[in-house]
């Protein structure tokens, strides 16, 4: 009986949750479609949420995260996918309620299954994962709306996966991008990515006035709460912000002025649920026309055995860049 390696979260009393690293037979995992060893994954926020016992990303304990994972086909029983294929699985209950990323083999529906495209090597995937695919979505909306110009673009949570995206497809795209972020010794980063300038989010100055002074054309927000209602009431005519986070709260106060006075738009980006095409489509643009270069200058690689502590890291707001969980293979 084949087994594996996977990190493991424990509850070893109520409420309180530990990390290890199991053995793990193939047949603990449920009856899906695809078995596939997974090559890489990558660690995202939801990933420290679930490894922390948050029961609003995973209702069930034990638990194996990893909302991202790359890697190939070991057994199919869907004739779309054949032993050897590579494959990108991402979103959906991936890591979740799901066994994910953070183990070496995962076996989920076929329906969750992206051909990896040609051309790239498997790290460059993973170096985006969900936050690449969120920041490519939210780019995607935000562009319906505001077309590059001299007016600037906001990005909120700039050091972070989505934020650093999100900042380097703008500018390739010819947008004028500002990057907000409390992390303002990481400036260099920002600047070589493509932001023309850093805005300190210690140094917003936060209002309650319904409208405030029209700042800019569009934004990508990060962190919801108190943040993006600020934002709201600082977009020019006709702007908009696509919003995809919640790390600064979910829930925020505005009112309908923004909206009827100034015709702006709050665009919603979703990257789980999201239809496979539309998920196919933005691997295919990442890939090609929007392909980012230099990403992997702002990735660390880790081994399974390193991954607790950067769990703890991202979880405590401390992390920079991008972290690529490498198994062995």
């Amino acid at each position: 009986m084949q087994r594996f390696r996977a990190l493991r979260v424990i509850e070893k009393s109520p409420g309180f949750f530990d990390q290890e690293i199991v053995e793990q037979n193939i047949s603990d995992l449920p009856e899906h479609d695809v078995l596939v060893r997974v090559h890489y994954s990558s660690l995202n926020y939801k990933d420290a949420l679930s490894a922390n016992g948050n029961r609003g990303v995973s209702r069930q304990y034990p638990h194996t995260p990893g909302i991202d994972a790359l890697g190939v086909v070991e057994e199919s029983k869907n004739p779309k996918f054949k032993a050897g294929d590579k494959v990108i699985v991402i979103g959906f209950d991936l890591g979740m309620n799901t066994p994910g990323g953070f183990g070496e083999y995962i076996r989920v529906p076929a329906e969750w299954c992206v051909p990896v495209p040609e051309g790239k090597p498997d790290s460059y995937w993973m170096a985006l994962g969900t936050a690449g695919l969120t920041a490519a979505l939210c780019v995607d909306r935000l562009s319906r709306f505001v077309a590059p110009s001299q007016d600037e673009v906001l990005v909120t949570g700039a050091t972070g996966g989505v934020g650093m995206v999100s900042i380097a497809l703008l500018a390739k795209l010819g947008y004028r991008v500002v990057a907000c972020t409390g992390k303002v010794d990481h400036a260099d980063m920002l600047t070589k990515l493509g932001a023309i300038r850093i805005l300190d989010r210690e140094g917003i100055d936060f209002s309650s006035r319904p409208l405030d002074k029209p700042l800019w054309a569009g934004a990508i927000d990060t962190a919801g709460g108190d943040l993006l209602a600020q934002i709201i009431r600082s977009l020019r005519y006709g702007g908009a912000v696509a919003a995809c986070g919640m790390v600064g709260g979910d829930r925020f106060e505005t009112s309908v002025f923004p909206f009827i006075l100034r015709g702006v738009s709050l665009l919603g980006v979703d990257s789980v649920e999201l239809p496979l095409e539309e998920k196919a489509e933005m691997w295919r643009r990442l890939g090609n026309e929007w392909s980012v270069e230099n990403i992997q200058d702002y990735c660390k690689e880790i081994t399974l055995e390193e991954l607790p502590s950067a769990i703890e890291r991202i979880y405590r707001g401390k992390m920079v860049g991008r972290v690529i969980v490498r198994h062995r293979f």
